[in-house]
């Protein structure tokens, strides 16, 4: 999936309803920036968060300020504005699926009750906030967390809800459960 159609997608999915209270919120990278302008350097700072209910909803969000909780706190309100609702079966995903996003890939496997969260840095902190607690996770290519972080999130929009690839195939649930 290209980077335009990723913004796409999220541009579409926008509008869901969560209660903001249950939103649990992850700093999963903090960078400063130092600009060399006339009068000297100037020091600011971005933030690259993912929000989630824990219950199938995860968004991200990245804010600059001066100040780290500044920053901080533009990345939640971005990341509550781009939350989408993922497709899963209980506490693991439906299927394999293979994110991209530039010159990363996130592979997600769904894993057995009891696994747990097999996964580093950036994925991890996207499982769990949308409580995803049974997974295999693979990253290819960059380690550039903002683009690990898309990454990710493409292979969740592309998981697939079991009964709308029933209702495609025609047959029931049960039939593919098998």
């Amino acid at each position: 999936m290209s980077k335009h159609i990723l913004r796409e997608t999220l541009a579409v999915r926008r509008n869901i309803q969560v209660n903001a209270n249950n939103l649990k919120d992850q700093v999963v990278a903090i960078q400063r920036v130092t600009k060399v302008v006339k009068g000297g350097k100037n020091l600011s700072f971005s933030a690259l968060v993912v929000v989630g209910d824990q219950a199938g909803h995860a968004g991200f969000g990245m804010g600059k300020a001066r100040e780290v909780p500044m920053a901080i706190r533009k990345a939640i309100e971005q990341a509550k504005k781009n939350l989408i609702h993922l497709n899963l079966k209980g506490t693991t995903i439906p299927h394999q699926v293979l994110g991209l996003y530039g010159s990363g890939q996130v592979l997600l496997k769904p894993a057995p009750e009891g696994t747990g969260i097999i996964a580093g840095g950036p994925v991890r902190a996207v499982m769990e906030v949308a409580g995803i607690s049974n997974v295999l996770t693979k990253s290819i290519g960059t380690s550039n967390p903002h683009n690990v972080i898309k990454a990710t999130f493409d292979a969740l929009l592309r998981l697939k809800d079991i009964a709308k690839v029933a209702e495609l195939r025609s047959k029931t649930v049960e039939e593919l459960g098998r």
